[in-house]
This record gives structure tokens, C-alpha cells and sequence, in this order.
């Protein structure tokens, strides 16, 4: 099965892009894909932010990438933009470094008028660095996020959307998509 990186870029250490994230890394895994989690907020700011391309976290973070066969990112929205934090890493990447990879676009955001962000922000970064195949985004809107760990971390609605989604990016990379069934 494909190597997927998992990119979390959002500046909260309770996010709930991050959990969202966590949540379809765990279905990624269930099709037999190897998930590798990134939480860019655990990176060095002095690096990110001085631009420090040779920093040993920064090159760490490249071979990621370079590694992966798909890579999902996710990200808050603010200001209908995709998180700065994520622009810093993504501006500290080879110009090249989505080339040949399968990228999933992920985004959350406190009210729906932030949903174009994904195709208007995002997919043209994305598409600039080489992506292959970019699948279709998928944005939710923050309190369908469960904000504590419990038993089912989405609202149903957004649990079946994310399975759809995942399903198509599993497939892109050539998955299987029925690993198991919804369970509620």
C-alpha cells in the first residue's frame, strides 16, 4: 500500500483540524496504508520563520515529503486563507516537492463562508509545487468536530462526508476503499 504523509498545520496544540486529521489517518491505516503524522507546530519557529532551510527539522520534514506517495494536508482556515504556519513550511519546501504525489486537501473553518478557501487558496499552491493529482478538497466546519477525545470525534454527517473523501483518496492512490464499515 502507498506511504502517506499527514500534514497538520494548524498553531493550536488542541486543534481540531489536527483531530480531524488523526481521525482519517486512522481509516487510512484500517485500507492498509502506512500514515506518517506532521504537526508543523512541532517544528522549530526559529527555523520556520528565519527561513532555515538547512535546519535539521526543516530537512527532516523534506525527506517526508519526499518519501510519501500521497500527502493530506490539513488546515484552519483564517482570513480565508489556509494557516501561516502551513505557508512557512510550504514555503521552505523545493519548489517540486508534491511532484508525483497524490495530495488530499483538508480545511476547517468557523463558518461556511470560508469553504472556497481550499480551491481559491490552497490548490494553487499545491498545484504549483507539482502535485499529480490533487482529489477534491473537503472542508468542515469546526463544531462538527468533537473539541475533547470521546467516543466518535465528528457529527455523523461529517463522519460519512470524511469516509467519502478518504475513500477517494485512498483509491486515487490505489487503495482499497472498503476496509470497514461505518460503525454508527
Amino acid at each position: 500500500m502507498a506511504s502517506i504523509l499527514s500534514v497538520a498545520g494548524s498553531p493550536s496544540p488542541t486543534s481540531r483540524t489536527t483531530r480531524l486529521l488523526r481521525h482519517l489517518d486512522d481509516r487510512l491505516r484500517l485500507q492498509g496504508h502506512s500514515v506518517t503524522p506532521l504537526d508543523v507546530r512541532t517544528l522549530p519557529p526559529e527555523a520556520l520563520l528565519g527561513a532555515d532551510f538547512r535546519h535539521p527539522a526543516i530537512v527532516a520534514a523534506t525527506e517526508l515529503f519526499e518519501q510519501a506517495d500521497g500527502v493530506v494536508i490539513g488546515t484552519p482556515v483564517y482570513k480565508a486563507a489556509y494557516s501561516g504556519l502551513l505557508k512557512s513550511l510550504l514555503d521552505l519546501l523545493p519548489q517540486y516537492a508534491l511532484a508525483g504525489k497524490t495530495v488530499l486537501p483538508l480545511a476547517t473553518g468557523g463558518s461556511t463562508a470560508h469553504v472556497l478557501a481550499i480551491d481559491y487558496a490552497l490548490r494553487p499552491v499545491l498545484s504549483s509545487m507539482g502535485a499529480s493529482h490533487i482529489v477534491p478538497g473537503w472542508f468542515t466546519l469546526d463544531q462538527d468536530i468533537a473539541a475533547e477525545a470521546g467516543a466518535s470525534p465528528l457529527a455523523p454527517a461529517a463522519a460519512t462526508a470524511l469516509e467519502q473523501v478518504t475513500d477517494q483518496f485512498s483509491a486515487a492512490l490505489g487503495g482499497r476503499t472498503n476496509a470497514y464499515a461505518p460503525t454508527g
